[in-house]
């Protein structure tokens, strides 16, 4: 490995294609979900090694409340199950654990485990997995408006002092710098709402594997793209 070989600071995964791997295998597309979850817990282990300081990723959108109740139903018990499997299996981890969502609408159970082990991740110094779930762009950024709108208006803050940076520390990944390079996997080549303000300048990479597939060498391809990648900044 080149000695020049940057790894990306921030990562942000589009966690796409859970549904259409079960279906190609003839499985209940829910079955993909759990795979996809367990393909995060590889790759977040992975990214904590190789030195990735925060790793974000979009697992459920402010729009998925749309789907069957019968899917929704099983996301949250399976976010429900990653979160107390994740105090299992990285206990004794430098991972920190964040959620970068709305969490007054997730299930008491799900707001409960959140808060469990942010709480008991949140000293640690390894990577910050930021989980995006209720998460999405356009909300975050009129939510960040709304609160900086209701500063000006009870005198806190003056219209003029707004800035960029600001802005960006009433961001849900207000903690985390913008990242450096954005991946979704499955082949779509969108942002669907993700990290809209904070991928103005990143790397995108949008490789066909699906998610669940998607493993340490796939990540690998994406940092030597990210490596091949010369950015500007506007320059």
């Amino acid at each position: 490995m080149s000695e020049e070989r940057k790894i990306p600071e921030h990562i942000a995964i589009i966690l796409d294609g859970n549904r259409r791997w079960a279906r190609q295998r003839g499985l209940p597309t829910l079955q993909g979900h759990t795979e996809g979850a367990n393909n995060l817990e590889k790759i977040a282990g992975y990214c904590n090694k190789i030195g990735v300081k925060y790793l974000t990723v979009y697992a459920f959108s402010t729009e998925n409340w749309k789907r069957s109740e019968e899917e929704v139903g099983y996301l949250m018990k399976l976010f429900e199950k990653y979160l107390s499997d994740f105090e299992t299996k990285f206990k004794d981890s430098s991972v920190r654990i964040r959620l970068a969502g709305g969490i007054e609408r997730l299930p008491a159970k799900l707001q409960e485990g959140v808060k469990r082990v942010e709480e008991k991740t949140k000293d640690n110094k390894g990577l910050t997995l930021n989980l995006c779930i209720n998460y999405g762009g356009r909300d975050e950024i009129v939510n960040a408006t709304k609160i900086l709108a209701e500063q000006v208006k009870n005198g806190e803050l003056a219209i003029e002092d707004i800035t960029e940076d600001l802005f960006a520390k009433h961001l849900r990944t207000k903690d985390a710098p913008d990242p450096d390079l954005m991946i979704r996997a499955g082949g779509e080549q969108r942002l669907s709402g993700f990290l809209l303000w904070q991928t103005s300048y990143s790397e995108l990479y949008f490789p066909e594997v699906l998610w669940p597939d998607f493993d340490e060498e796939e990540l690998e391809k994406a940092i030597d793209e990210f490596n091949n990648r010369k950015r500007r900044f506007g320059k």
